[in-house]
């Protein structure tokens, strides 16, 4: 109940306040395991992106913020601590079990917001679920975020927000040579070549 009251509230406020609109929507998996890599431009990113989606996903946020209201809040939305700057095997195995059991999860490779809008070097860990869970990953990219809520700035303001699925990503012409940390940092970079193929076209 609590999860579909944030999200037909992250809907209404994203088509009233920034005109929040979906292209290409066929690419979104509504059912299964799937991978949801996105770029992360702002804190308006987990929810703008999980009002595309019909059916509830998982989403992650650093565990520091899992405290006070927001630590029996974050939870019950489907939210996973995840300890950043660490080895977290146990929220790695968490986000592999969702995704073997047919959930979708909601992962930005990048690790944090953007301080230009401008996309990121991938983070090796996206990798290394890619390499141990064989789900589809589907890149989505965001557009407008940046601009009605940067990094720097301490409110949002009204624009255009405009959330572009791509098709699965294509691992199949890696090196088959690459092993370990390669391997993950190779499949990584080749989730950051398919966002930053997709353009605003419409």
């Amino acid at each position: 109940m609590i999860y579909w009251l944030t999200h037909t509230l992250a809907r209404l406020v994203g088509h009233i306040v920034f005109r929040h609109r979906t292209l290409h929507r066929e690419f979104l998996p509504e059912s299964g395991g799937a991978i949801i890599v996105a770029n992360h431009v702002s804190f308006l990113d987990p929810s703008m992106i999980g009002a595309c989606f019909r059916n509830p996903i998982y989403y992650l946020a650093r565990k520091s913020l899992f405290k006070g209201f927001l630590g029996w809040l974050l939870p019950r939305i489907q939210v996973l601590p995840v300890d950043r700057g660490k080895g977290d095997l146990a929220s790695m195995k968490r986000i592999l079990n969702l995704l073997k059991a047919g959930h979708r999860v909601l992962i930005f490779p990048e690790g944090t917001r953007s301080t230009d809008g401008e996309l990121q070097t991938a983070e090796a860990g996206i990798g290394f679920i890619i390499a141990k869970c064989e789900v589809p990953v589907i890149p989505v990219r965001i557009f407008g975020a940046f601009e009605c809520f940067p990094r720097a700035s301490k409110w949002p303001h009204p624009g255009r927000i405009t959330i572009v699925p791509g098709p699965p990503v294509a691992f199949a012409d890696l090196p088959a040579d690459l092993t370990g940390r390669e391997r993950y940092q190779a499949c990584a970079d080749q989730v950051m070549k398919a966002l930053a193929e997709i353009r605003l076209d419409a």
